[in-house]
């Protein structure tokens, strides 16, 4: 067996009326705007709360770790970068406070953009900030929605502990793992 290799998957380009929004306030302290990355056309939509790093300090490419755990579980239950895209409530990564249930409401425009433009055949929802803000229930947490699938907004949905989470606390890969085996399951159930 090969050894895991994490990649920096390529971006998508922030659509030009978009890049310079301004509506929810972290262009004056988040990161640049990241639309999202991987397969733009691909079946299965991972939605994370915000960017992770995609360059260091020095302006480097590198693959953080939220990509890495994302990318490992995706390989073990034997999906590629050709089934996923990854997207954000928030398009770009905070660096300082910021209003969170305001910011959050505000940017759900462009992620319900991407919805219609896209059309995924499944949502994975990673974090309770991802489930939260794409269920419109505060109160939604992953540890009592994870290992089913959801209708949410016309889409079937799963749910899964933020790759974060997972790296900080190990003994929820198994459950991690899981729940990407569900989205696996179900993603080649209806390919055949």
């Amino acid at each position: 067996m090969t050894e895991f290799c994490p990649v920096l998957w390529p971006e998508e380009p922030t659509p030009e009326d978009q890049i310079n929004c301004c509506k929810c306030g972290l262009d004056q302290h988040g990161s640049r705007m990241i639309w999202g990355e991987g397969n733009p056309e691909a079946p299965i939509m991972i939605i994370l709360d915000n960017p992770g790093a995609r360059e260091d300090r020095e302006g480097n490419s590198i693959v953080c770790g939220t990509r890495q755990t994302l990318q490992k579980a995706a390989i073990e239950v034997g999906l590629t970068m050709e089934d996923l895209y990854v997207t954000f409530i928030l398009k770009r990564r905070p660096v300082r406070a910021y209003e969170k249930e305001k910011t959050r409401q505000t940017c759900m425009m462009h992620l319900d953009q991407q919805l219609m433009a896209k059309k995924p055949e499944l949502i994975l929802c990673l974090g309770n900030v991802a489930v939260q803000s794409f269920f419109q229930d505060p109160e939604a947490e992953v540890k009592k929605l994870r290992g089913t699938i959801h209708q949410v907004q016309g889409y079937p949905t799963a749910v899964g502990y933020h790759p974060l989470a997972v790296r900080r606390r190990p003994n929820l890969w198994s459950t991690f793992a899981e729940d990407w085996k569900l989205v696996a399951e179900h993603y080649q159930n209806k390919l055949t």
